[in-house]
């Protein structure tokens, strides 16, 4: 499913193996749509972080929404949401784990980001991040 309002769009993905790539490609062919090919890249990669947190930890659907918000803010507003009332919990991974470093890219990469409580009906959570607009 896929919706777009002038400067949002958000889709949603069932929580299967095939998730993440279609995330990551449905964010790159907007952000290009939008002339911001350039945030392709880490949007992608920070989107599929967030997206397979939410594939491991939730069953569900996963929204995933892009806000290109203008002056003031002049940023990029992601969230990925999911299901789960649990907010992720940032570990410090060790030299040899595979995962846990999902969320320090994420504070890493991002000019902010954060979590709240889903739709108190529905219940779930949302977690986001913002990138600078280029230029």
């Amino acid at each position: 499913m896929f919706h777009t309002e002038g400067d949002c769009a958000e889709w949603a993905f069932p929580a299967d193996p095939t998730a993440v790539r279609r995330a990551r490609a449905a964010v790159r062919t907007q952000l290009a749509d939008w002339g911001l090919g350039e945030l392709g890249d880490v949007t992608a990669l920070l989107v599929s972080e967030l997206v397979t947190n939410s594939m491991r930890h939730a069953s569900g659907p996963i929204g995933v929404r892009l806000c290109r918000q203008r002056e003031p803010y002049g940023g990029l507003l992601v969230e990925v949401s999911d299901p789960m009332p649990d907010p992720p919990r940032a570990r410090t991974a060790a030299h040899d784990d595979e995962g846990g470093r999902g969320l320090q890219l994420v504070a890493g990469a991002s000019r902010r980001w954060g979590t709240r409580p889903g739709d108190p009906r529905t219940g779930g959570k949302t977690v986001w991040f913002e990138l600078a607009l280029p230029g």
